[in-house]
């Protein structure tokens, strides 16, 4: 059992802290963060105030360090967060391999959890982790956690199941070598449950843009939230923070023209098409230009929002998606403000686990801890 009221965590690769926030909403103290990004990491200490940022890469820290950071000893830590860089595995990469440097840093992530032995381990990544090397990865770790003592499996999840309102699969691998049962990540949207939140019910409510437009830091809403999600996600917030449209070509408002709600490039007249586009089978690319819709779920928020990647376009207003409206379907806070360049702001928001993602982790992980209490003390009435 936890040994307070209060769980600590330290999140390894934590970039803006997606995965912190959904454990500190959960009830988690984050007592440290690393990231290499120093844009990540301007972010990072401005919403996780209280919380030791070690700056630079993981190869250069030590476990020790972690701990004094932490003021912990080895074994007291609760559970140790990370998300290995993910674009060695990403099939988005096309030179994606065991070549790249970023494959292996699951392995500094071993090399922690080794100094710290938390009681509890939670490592996100992306689905190319599993077919990558035929699978070698996804072995590797679970072989290396078993090793030191900890019952560890990988989750298929998928965002839009637990609330919000993005298609996006990850691996998670849970475990703790307490010798607790490993938690039942239960979907609470979908068919026979809450509905799935739209991408409507997400950005419905944020001021209405032109392309190139900016908004000015602070800004009011477009009215009061009219769901839950709106609700939640502007708690705490004194206005919109990063809801600025990118300038796009005039070429790429002409094609926008002729793109409806849930439509894609199939709608743009081939002489618009990009040269490379022009003889594509129409089976081929199938999310790029795409529209969004306002009653569906957004695709999954990539580093950029570029209309040539897939459906980023706004559904009613002809313009790409803003940093804001990306950070809405990945579920932060609106008091989460992203720092740094616009480009910068992206690759923040892209990479992140969506917080009520690791609300769920959370919350799953101190259910198990709590039934055991409960369990416990009935064992101590009857005695």
């Amino acid at each position: 059992m936890f040994e307070s009221n209060s769980p600590m965590a330290i999140d390894l690769f934590c970039g803006a802290g997606g995965l912190s926030e959904g454990f500190r909403q959960a009830g988690f103290r984050i007592l440290a963060g690393n990231d290499v990004d120093p844009y990540a990491a301007e972010t990072y200490t401005a919403t996780h105030k209280g919380t030791e940022f070690l700056t630079g890469p993981i190869e250069a820290i030590s476990a020790t360090k972690f701990l004094r950071a932490a003021n912990l000893t080895k074994g007291s830590l609760d559970c140790l967060l990370g998300g290995p860089p993910c674009q060695g595995y990403s099939v988005y990469n096309h030179q994606r391999g065991m070549h790249d440097a970023r494959s292996h840093l699951f392995e500094e992530y071993i090399r922690v959890v080794e100094g710290l032995m938390p009681r509890w381990v939670v490592m996100e990544n992306v689905t190319g982790i599993t077919s990558i090397a035929n699978g070698m990865v996804v072995r590797s770790i679970l072989i290396s956690l078993r090793a030191l003592g900890y019952n560890v499996e990988p989750y298929l999840v998928r965002a839009e199941d637990f609330g919000i309102p993005q298609e996006r699969r990850r691996i998670v691998f849970i475990g703790n070598r307490v010798g607790f049962t490993l938690p039942k990540l239960d979907a609470t949207h979908g068919l026979g449950l809450k509905p799935f939140v739209t991408v409507w019910d997400a950005i419905g409510d944020l001021p209405r843009l032109k392309n190139g437009e900016r908004t000015p830091e602070g800004s009011s809403y477009r009215h009061e939230p009219k769901n839950d999600y709106q609700f939640e996600l502007r708690r705490k917030s004194t206005g919109v923070h990063n809801h600025s449209a990118p300038k796009l070509a005039p070429i790429n408002l002409a094609r926008m023209e002729h793109i409806p709600e849930g439509g894609s490039w199939r709608d743009i007249p081939v002489r618009l098409l990009p040269e490379g586009m022009k003889k594509a089978k129409r089976s081929d690319h199938t999310k790029r230009y795409g529209r969004l819709e306002k009653k569906g779920l957004a695709s999954t928020i990539l580093t950029k929002c570029d209309l040539h990647w897939g459906a980023y376009i706004h559904p009613e207003q002809d313009r790409s998606l803003t940093v804001r409206e990306a950070a809405r379907f990945q579920s932060f806070p609106d008091w989460f403000e992203f720092k740094g360049p616009s480009t910068e702001q992206y690759i923040q928001v892209g990479n992140a686990v969506p917080p009520l993602l690791g609300k769920k982790l959370a919350k799953s992980i101190l259910d198990i801890e709590n039934s055991l209490c409960v369990r416990i003390d009935e064992k101590l009435k009857v005695a």
